[in-house]
């Protein structure tokens, strides 16, 4: 039996976002691959001396004594990547309050998933990088996992994979990058600016009340967020923060309360809901933009003078292995978990092997990891250079494949249903 978490929703407009979600996810995960495969072109060819001119480039805006100043690849990492967070944010708030993750039996499986996905691979990475104080400050570097090169390899597996795989792997990202969040906010910040910290807070307030006046139009909430953004950048916490906040500010439903549990489309909703119309408006720009330029910026690793004992080193071995690895053993040991003591069940239709094939698919971490690794050796990891990056992509191409071949071979033939503890049929949220 399929027990629908939200059985006020539409089951077509549900399905309809979701399908819109993986396919915009689906084909940007092919664009950043491109992205990725020429930033490591050039930075092995001639051109790579202009490669890295051209991210160190100094932009600064400035009014009066204000200034903010900063090289381009500062420019992409702290502000495009805070749109990124923005759409995450959006995606985060919807599936909570109206998607997969609107049940708490629903949420319980990707969550246990989530958390031992974070876990594993930063105790593997410890555990290699034990003792060295410098490396240690990138032990979140494997915990983190991309979802749009996740699907994409995915959506090579065509029809046969079904609905609730997709969802879980869905779910599973949107909680790793609740965590990732997390992690950022407590661990990767500066020194800290309480008049900054003031500020960017009166400007969360401010847009509270904004919501909290049901003010439909984004323009009060654009000016705003920027005001937070400018704060936050300022405020020794990562600029890239500001985009959550300011999601989570963002109207979900137009809809008077009484009306918010009847049936609507999609058109009907988006046209309705400030966050759905900011979510549908920005996914193509994240998507085909604003990941493909992060990618470039950081994907660009010279492969000169580097070898096998190289990989070997601490902090690329441990990040690899952690991604590789840690990942399965994270995400499979919780849902394991969850199943066991009867707080979730797998989705109807899946078996344990199709969870250890998006337990693989977890490990690419890729973009997030990336994103982590320019937080954790910005400052003092110039012992490492490229090294951080090497063992991400190893790591991320690896655990990608063998997911890929998992899953292709696996999913040829009908999956049966699954029975949970117990007999408990599986639940789709």
């Amino acid at each position: 039996m399929v027990v629908d978490s939200n059985p006020g929703r539409s089951p077509r407009s549900a399905a309809e976002w979701l399908r819109e979600f993986l396919r915009l996810e689906a084909a940007g995960g092919l664009v950043l691959v491109a992205a990725a495969a020429l930033a490591m072109v050039v930075a092995n060819s001639p051109l790579s001396a202009s490669y890295t001119g051209l991210l160190s480039v100094p932009i600064e805006v400035r009014v009066g004594s204000f200034e903010i100043a900063k090289p381009l690849l500062l420019w992409v990492n702290d502000g495009l990547m805070a749109v990124f967070f923005l759409l995450v944010g959006l995606e985060l708030k919807r599936e909570v309050l109206d998607g997969h993750l609107a049940s708490i039996r629903s949420a319980t499986l990707p969550a246990f998933a989530a958390i031992g996905g974070m876990a594993g691979p930063a105790l593997i990475y410890s555990y290699v990088n034990w003792g060295d104080p410098v490396a240690m400050r990138g032990w979140a570097i494997p915990s983190a996992t991309d979802i749009a090169f996740a699907l994409g390899i995915l959506s090579l597996l065509g029809s046969r994979v079904p609905p609730a795989l997709k969802a879980l792997l869905l779910s599973i990202a949107i909680f790793d990058d609740l965590g990732a969040i997390v992690v950022i906010a407590m661990f990767y910040t500066a020194n800290l600016s309480v008049l900054a910290l003031a500020i960017a807070g009166i400007a969360v307030i401010g847009l509270v009340i904004l919501n909290q006046m049901r003010v439909l139009r984004l323009t009060g909430y654009f000016i705003l967020g920027l005001v937070m953004w400018v704060a936050v950048l300022k405020s020794g916490v990562h600029a890239t923060l500001a985009g959550v906040a300011l999601a989570f500010c963002i109207p979900f439903d137009a809809a008077p309360r009484a009306a918010r549990k009847a049936p609507r489309d999609v058109g009907a909703a988006e046209r309705g809901s400030p966050l759905l119309r900011l979510e549908h408006a920005l996914h193509p720009w994240v998507a085909f933009g604003i990941l493909p330029i992060f990618a470039f910026a950081n994907a660009g690793i010279p492969l000169a003078g580097l070898s096998l004992a190289d990989m070997l080193q601490p902090v690329p071995l441990g990040i690899a292995v952690g991604l590789l690895v840690g990942k399965v053993v994270g995400v499979m040991g919780m849902s394991a978990l969850a199943v066991g003591v009867r707080l979730s069940s797998l989705p109807k239709g899946l078996r344990w092997v199709h969870v250890f094939g998006t337990s693989l698919l977890c490990g690419v971490g890729f973009t997030m990891s990336l994103f982590i690794a320019s937080l954790a050796f910005e400052q003092g990891g110039t012992a490492y250079p490229g090294l951080d990056r090497l063992g991400i992509l190893l790591g991320s191409i690896t655990a990608g494949a063998a997911g890929y071949f998992v899953l292709r071979a696996t999913l040829g033939a009908k999956t049966v249903s699954n029975q949970g503890p117990g007999g408990a049929s599986g639940v789709v949220g």
